[in-house]
């Protein structure tokens, strides 16, 4: 729901969304719920957007990791570079999505979407995106 609602907010449709900061604790029942919800929304489109778990690399930062990963958001849209999902090992046959294994990669990002699942379903979505030439 937050992620269909945070697209509507920004008035966007999924196929703008250049890459998704996954939630991504690797944990079975948290991966598998985000990865049915991007398949939801996102429809045929899902297995072609790029896709990380920062937590990969930082750990779960719990109350900090939403801000981090804001900053990791803006970051991979000024830099072009899509943070990997590190120790990217053994896949899970239903968790089926492009989470960019390992290394980053050179990509152009106009969009991200940045996604925070918490206890007791408090779940949000945010998007980032570029702006507009001359707009600053």
């Amino acid at each position: 729901m937050c992620i269909r609602l945070a697209l509507a907010q920004a008035g966007l449709d999924p196929a703008a969304v250049d890459y998704i900061n996954a939630h991504g604790t690797s944990t079975v029942l948290n991966d598998k719920g985000e990865t049915r919800a991007i398949k939801d929304v996102f429809g045929a489109a899902a297995r072609s957007v790029a896709v990380s778990s920062t937590k990969s690399m930082t750990g779960h930062l719990l109350g900090a990791a939403g801000g981090l990963e804001a900053v990791i958001s803006v970051l991979t849209i000024r830099d072009g570079i899509i943070p990997p999902t590190i120790n990217y090992e053994t896949p899970d046959p239903e968790c089926d999505l492009d989470y960019t294994p390992n290394q980053s990669r050179q990509k152009t990002v106009n969009v991200v979407m940045s996604n925070s699942f918490g206890f007791g379903g408090h779940n949000a979505a945010l998007i980032f995106r570029r702006l507009p030439e001359g707009s600053a």
